[in-house]
């Protein structure tokens, strides 16, 4: 038993001498210094920003051409591709049967009116007799009847020129509307069929349309730009090449009804089109100004960090870091429209932040690199 406790003795002086040799800077853990770091202010400034919608270019006037009578092509009378005027004649379709059918249509046409004058007469001859009761009442019937047929054999005769002058107008084919020709998918010589014989197509140019699909949900907020209410920066058009389009363009429909199957609605742009860049059939993007456009509190997206899907901003309040979470507008260039979450003239943290948490000590100023020191990469 005395010698147990001699060690334990022996133990407890053990533990005082080593406590006794730690020195008074052993006794915490030493300070973290403040984190350096850069700081801007959010301030409030114009804040223009666009929604995009895949588009596509159409043109407003588009007819296919086809023949409305039979023959072969006797003639063409434009060149490809080029802009042609209303009412100018594009082919022609052999027109002598046409010709001598409308010729023959007149020669009938004087015919009956020949006999409809010669009716007429005799009419008014043994009207005057039928009232001196010079002639039978019978031959008056008689008199009248072949008028009448005489009238209705006329107007015959009148339809039928109309008819056949109605068929060699068409053999001419003319432009319906100002425009710019296709390729012929005819050459002279070729035999075409009324109606189903395709001989070009011709679409005006300027102005021309766009169209996008919105949903459902977006119908009042177009619909209340149609009748000019939209400004001239409400519509801008990117071409597939990245350039921009330089014309403005205005609400020209928003369809009859919407799609029950995706929900959506389809909706025309109109745009000036005076430099022919804007071609049928092209692929674009639709810019429309976003609603919230205006003055909003911006900062620099560098000082945007994000955790499991939510976005957060240190402020700086002091020499005390906070962090603060945010939720994000649209991002503008090199700069991001806060919703809310930060006030106009909070101090935001741009660099330095990713060494910091809620609540850690910080220094304004990031120190420069010493002179010669490398570059950090």
């Amino acid at each position: 038993m005395k010698k147990m406790n001699n060690i334990v003795l022996i133990s407890a002086a053990s533990i005082l001498g080593f406590t006794a040799c730690k020195g008074p800077a052993q006794k915490g853990v030493p300070a973290m210094p403040p984190t350096p770091v850069n700081i801007t202010e959010a301030s409030v400034a114009p804040a223009v920003y666009y929604d995009k919608y895949p588009a596509t270019v159409v043109a407003l006037n588009q007819v296919e051409l086809r023949s409305q009578v039979s023959g072969f092509i006797t003639g063409i009378f434009f060149k490809e591709g080029e802009v042609v005027q209303k009412g100018k004649t594009l082919y022609e379709i052999d027109r002598r049967k046409y010709e001598a059918a409308y010729l023959q249509a007149q020669a009938n046409v004087a015919s009956a009116r020949a006999s409809f004058d010669r009716a007429k007469k005799d009419d008014d001859r043994y009207q005057r007799l039928a009232d001196q009761d010079a002639v039978a009442r019978q031959i008056l019937d008689n008199a009248k009847a072949t008028l009448e047929t005489s009238r209705s054999q006329l107007a015959a005769a009148e339809a039928n020129l109309a008819a056949v002058r109605t068929d060699l107008d068409y053999s001419l084919i003319k432009a319906p509307f100002t425009g710019r020709i296709g390729i012929s998918q005819v050459k002279l010589g070729a035999q075409v069929s009324p109606g189903t014989t395709l001989l070009n197509t011709i679409s005006s140019e300027n102005p021309i349309g766009v169209d996008f699909v919105v949903t459902e949900n977006d119908i009042s907020r177009f619909a209340a730009m149609q009748g000019g209410k939209a400004s001239d920066s409400t519509f801008r058009l990117q071409l597939s090449d990245g350039t921009e389009f330089v014309h403005a363009g205005k609400i020209l429909a928003i369809d009859r009804g919407v799609d029950n199957q995706t929900g959506t609605i389809r909706v025309r742009i109109e745009f000036n089109n005076p430099d022919d860049r804007l071609k049928d059939g092209m692929s674009c993007v639709l810019r429309v100004l976003n609603e919230q456009s205006g003055e909003r509190l911006i900062i620099p997206y560098k000082a945007i960090t994000e955790q499991m899907g939510e976005y957060f901003v240190f402020i700086a309040k002091d020499s005390v870091a906070a962090q603060q979470k945010v939720h994000l507008g649209p991002k503008i260039g090199d700069r991001i429209v806060i919703m809310d979450g930060v006030q106009a003239g909070d101090k935001v943290i741009t660099e330095g932040f990713q060494r910091l948490r809620d609540g850690g000590k910080i220094q304004i100023g990031i120190p420069a690199a010493p002179t010669g020191a490398p570059a950090k990469k």
